[in-house]
């Protein structure tokens, strides 16, 4: 293991992290905020450490990188932006210990939207306009950013892109590696704008247009408001933020292949479909029942259907009512499209679609064998056939985070939490969601889950940001042998 190659990128990342924080220090001068000192120390302590790490390690080059140091890089990169992303909490002492300040960064650049904040509204504006910055950062990843924008990296940028990436297959948009980063970054930004003019449009003030834009596309779901979405108590705003998490949970190759011209890429999509497909089928379901036991008139129980659906699979978390006062059957439907989460792709958690879709199609395939023995069968994924290796990797993936979450809702149960709250916790975060059931349900917080609980939801929120494989390797003896 090359650590000194490890550590260069890390005061990269470092340093790229410091420049991000100058625009919430930005923020916090233009509004005159109490908050433009500690946020202007976070940001030279940030800029310091990432230069004297750069600079004790610029004569190691990782054009060779390899594997075995991508992991680690990417790992380690993830867990000192995050802490260097909780120094804005502790330097404003809004966060009584680093557990919390470190939750709530892990949080925000994992695109989980858990939060120990009870009352968000009276953090200062710059911190308020950082922890929902973290979500759009962590949306699309800093090591694919660092990738955009520093082609020194050289040949060892793909092995950087495939462990913060790690899905099925990385789809190349183009010919170099580097270029494919800048490419998802310009459709990040400018999807981003969109959403915000359009939160603009619907009513919000530029400045929540924009945090909320952040956490969006990101499909983050911080908010600038205690009540979340719900705030605005607006039909208009509801279904906006609808299609802003709809757009964040599409695989952002799809939105690349359509700008280029090719515009029936949707149509020809086969987990595009299936996406929408249970969305409109979930969303029917919850919409007769929220008819019948809750609400009084069908446009209402269709309102919160669609936004709790969107908002909870596309992992975004983001709240327009309380659901634990909803019937058992629609928790139920909530707690399991936690696992689906958003295409591959794109900057949604969960499982992802197309395993849930490969995995539906292969069982259907058991079952027409069990018919017809001697059939010989292959899967396709739109017109591509599907090797064993990959289906087998599929269901190796699923039993991982399967396995993962049995071990953490067992080590929560242990600290004192009741099974609700264990499990759907741990499903949250591995999933990158947000809210949960029982204590951390949408009109709570985490701030009463215990001090060991924390650090297991913030392990579980890492090792799902980076698909398990990327974290989980480095506690394999085979990774620390020659």
């Amino acid at each position: 293991m090359n650590f000194k190659t490890v550590f260069n990128i890390v005061g990269i990342i470092l340093i790229i992290l410091s420049i991000f924080m100058l625009v919430p220090v930005g923020v916090s001068a233009l509004n005159n905020s109490s908050d433009i000192l500690p946020m202007s120390i976070s940001f030279l302590v940030t800029l310091f450490s990432g230069s004297v790490m750069l600079a004790l390690t610029k004569q190691y080059k990782y054009v060779d990188l390899m594997y075995r140091e991508a992991f680690m890089a990417v790992t380690l990169s993830w867990i000192s932006v995050t802490f260097f992303g909780a120094l804005p909490y502790i330097f404003t002492g809004t966060v009584s210990s680093l557990t919390d300040a470190f939750f709530e960064a892990m949080s925000g650049f994992t695109t989980t939207g858990a939060s120990i904040f009870a009352d968000v509204e009276s953090l200062p504006v710059g911190l308020l306009f950082w922890r929902c910055m973290t979500q759009w950062i962590g949306g699309m990843g800093i090591i694919v950013f660092a990738l955009a924008v520093l082609p020194i990296i050289g040949t060892g940028g793909m092995q950087l892109f495939k462990a913060e990436v790690p899905e099925i297959s990385v789809d190349k948009l183009r010919p170099r590696i580097i270029d494919t980063a800048k490419a998802l970054w310009l459709i990040y930004t400018g999807i981003t704008v969109i959403i915000v003019i359009m939160y603009f449009i619907a009513g919000m003030d530029l400045y929540d247009a924009v945090c909320h834009a952040f956490t969006t596309i990101s499909t983050g779901g911080f908010s600038t408001k205690n009540a979340s979405i719900g705030h605005y108590n607006s039909p208009l705003i509801d279904y906006v933020v609808s299609l802003g998490m709809f757009l964040g949970g599409v695989n952002f190759a799809l939105y690349f292949y359509f700008m280029r011209g090719d515009f029936r890429v949707f149509l020809r999509n086969a987990e595009f479909k299936f996406y929408l497909s249970v969305i409109l089928v979930t969303v029917a379901l919850l919409t007769l029942n929220l008819l019948i036991y809750s609400y009084n008139s069908v446009s209402e129980s269709l309102r919160f259907a669609v936004f709790q659906i969107v908002s909870i699979m596309t992992t975004t978390g983001y709240a327009t009512a309380d659901y634990l006062k909803w019937s058992s059957f629609c928790q139920l439907i909530l707690l399991i499209i936690m696992f689906f989460g958003g295409m591959i792709g794109s900057t949604a958690g969960g499982l992802k679609q197309v395993r849930v879709y490969l995995m539906i199609k292969q069982i259907f395939r058991e079952f027409y064998q069990l018919i017809h023995p001697r059939a010989v069968l292959a899967l396709k994924l739109d017109d591509k056939f599907l090797t064993k290796e990959t289906l087998g990797s599929i269901w190796g993936f699923v039993f991982l985070a399967l396995f993962l979450c049995a071990i953490a809702s067992i080590a929560m149960t242990a600290t004192g939490l009741d099974i609700l709250t264990s499990v759907s916790t741990v499903v949250s975060a591995m999933n990158n969601v947000g809210p949960a059931l029982g204590e951390a349900g949408p009109a709570g917080n985490y701030s009463s889950i215990p001090l060991f609980g924390k650090w297991i939801l913030i392990f579980c929120m890492l090792a799902g940001r980076l698909e398990y494989y990327t974290v989980l390797i480095l506690f394999t003896p085979a990774f620390w042998k020659r």
